[in-house]
């Protein structure tokens, strides 16, 4: 199956994902859905105090193009934080003649005048100013048997006019502005957008660029240092799964292919999440997002809360779109490898292919709707009552206690005619706590997916294999420093449990030495559940009270 055309225009004809190349030896061996491979999140989390320190060496050297910036590039770029690099001057020494130009052009701007090759050869280049009785000029030459050129003659002073000057200069080209920019695109998730580029060249050097030099100068800083375009990313994307699966024992990766050996879906389930799933509350919150790189896609994301009331990335996966044959064959993967459990819940939005898939899939697990993403189904349904809406629904969704429910939800109905129906329709265990009739604990949205789509919000701009390396960094920075907060715990509890047992029994936990000695009734609360104390008014509640 062939992905959509390019994102970036809509004059370019479709272009197809570009086949794989052969995965290195014995990379798929007994597995012809996909490639089970083992990531470098190998920190296990139960507990995190017993989890040998997390190896830093990791694969950078051999698949290029993280998205966090080759060093090396960075060394070479011209322009810094702190201005230029170096002046021109007689016998200095540049590594390629790109790289004297670049800082020709840099001192052209800072100095505010043009300048026009007058020859250039493959061994030397002669550069003059524009105004043709000025006196400014530079001669080098290329050195022997290299690549270096050197400065051989620079006559510095200017004997042009001083009104010759021109707020548009020609030497501020795409690639010097790539020059420029490059050091601000370290980091995959800053915002940096090419009105951003045109502003930080006016300030610095007083030019004014184009809405496209900007966009260029940007895009290729972008290429330069993930130093892979994306359709060489697709063939790195085999050869990266083989070196996990030598370094990272453990971790569960499936790569598809279509029949014309086209990209059709990957999943990502690193060590760390499929050893402490079984540590954490079995509620599942499952959501889908865009990637915004040149081949689009959908990202698909499996997340729960750790026993901290913090994110735990559970699995994640790519795939052509929001459909259900690719969500029945992501939650397909997630029951594989992270198993059935009776008491399962699955929280996400009312996408209809995720019902389908739910159903399919996991047909014994509970599916909860997310309870904002529901309300914002109602207002758009009903747009003249939001504000009694809103006010209503929030309690009646919220409330334990089926009395309370009752009243609540007449109120509703009352103030916003047709909602009953409505909600109904939809299934009252599907977004009340009060009628759902397994654990959905204080999980009552996908608030936890959102988080983590934000966070990668600009790194899903990045090439398939570098945006799959960023998640492992972002997975990997999560559990060691999960890791080392669990180091210091003192008790069994989490750190988040043991503050609110502190301070509901008037402890300061500033001053506690030892460690506390667990009751009989706070072993119940090991796993992290913080939930306010309620009398069981449904009937599974009171059956579950009974078996206890």
């Amino acid at each position: 199956m062939e992905m959509p055309c390019p994102a970036h225009s809509q004059f370019v004809s479709p272009t197809p994902i570009p086949s794989f190349v052969d995965v290195l030896p014995n990379a798929s061996e007994g597995n012809e859905q996909g490639t089970a491979v083992e990531d470098v999140c190998t920190t296990p989390v139960e507990p995190y105090q017993n989890v040998p320190p997390i190896p830093i060496s990791v694969i950078e050297a051999d698949v290029k193009g993280s998205g966090s910036g080759d060093q090396t590039c960075v060394e070479e770029g011209i322009y810094g934080e702190g201005g230029i690099l170096g002046d021109i001057e007689e016998h200095r020494i540049f590594r390629s003649k790109k790289e004297l130009m670049t800082c020709l052009s840099i001192t052209a701007m800072t100095e505010k005048f043009q300048y026009k090759v007058f020859k250039s050869k493959p061994s030397f280049v002669v550069v003059r100013c524009v105004h043709t009785s000025c006196s400014w000029r530079v001669r080098a030459k290329k050195l022997v048997e290299s690549e270096y050129w050197m400065v051989t003659k620079y006559e510095k002073k200017h004997t042009c006019p001083t009104d010759f000057k021109h707020v548009r200069r020609r030497q501020a080209t795409s690639w010097v502005v790539e020059e420029c920019v490059k050091r601000k695109l370290i980091n995959p998730g800053r915002v940096y957008r090419p009105r951003d580029v045109m502003d930080d060249m006016k300030h610095k050097f007083g030019v004014d660029i184009s809405y496209s030099v900007a966009w260029r100068g940007r895009e290729c800083a972008y290429d330069n240092l993930r130093l892979d375009t994306p359709e060489q990313s697709y063939k790195l994307l085999p050869g990266y799964l083989h070196m996990l699966m030598d370094t990272n024992p453990g971790s569960v990766v499936n790569l598809e292919a279509s029949d014309g050996n086209k990209f059709q879906y990957l999943f990502i389930a690193f060590a760390a999440s499929i050893h402490g799933f079984s540590y954490c509350r079995p509620v599942i919150s499952i959501d889908a997002t865009h990637l915004k790189g040149k081949y689009i896609g959908v990202l698909f994301t499996a997340v729960c809360h750790d026993a901290n009331q913090q994110i735990f990335p559970l699995a994640f996966g790519v795939g052509d779109s929001e459909n259900d044959a690719s969500w029945s064959w992501f939650l397909g993967r997630v029951k594989s490898v992270f198993g059935v459990n009776p008491a399962l819940v699955i929280v996400s939005d009312q996408h209809r292919s995720i019902n389908n898939a739910v159903q399919e899939v996991f047909p014994q697990a509970f599916h909860g709707i997310c309870m904002y993403h529901l309300l914002n189904n109602l207002k758009t349904k009903f747009r003249n009552k939001t504000k009694e809406l809103e006010q209503h629904y929030i309690r009646t969704a919220k409330t334990y206690n089926l009395q309370d429910f009752h009243v609540l939800f007449y109120t509703l109905c009352s103030a916003v005619p047709g909602v009953k129906e409505y909600l109904e329709a939809v299934g009252l265990d599907k977004w009340t706590r009060s009628h759902v009739p397994s654990r959905r604990y204080n999980i009552m949205t996908t608030n936890i997916s959102e988080s983590l789509n934000a966070v990668l919000v600009k790194v899903r701009e990045l090439p398939i294999t570098a945006f799959v390396n960023e998640i492992r960094l972002l997975c990997q920075k999560w559990f060691h420093e999960c890791r080392t907060k669990a180091a210091g715990c003192t008790t069994m509890m989490s750190k988040d449990v043991e503050t609110n047992r502190c301070k509901e029994r008037g402890h300061n936990r500033a001053t506690s030495q030892n460690p506390i000695a667990l009751h009989p009734a706070d072993e119940a609360e090991c796993s992290g559940s913080n939930l306010p104390t309620r009398q069981p008014t449904h009937p599974s509640d009171q059956q579950s009270m009974q078996q206890l």
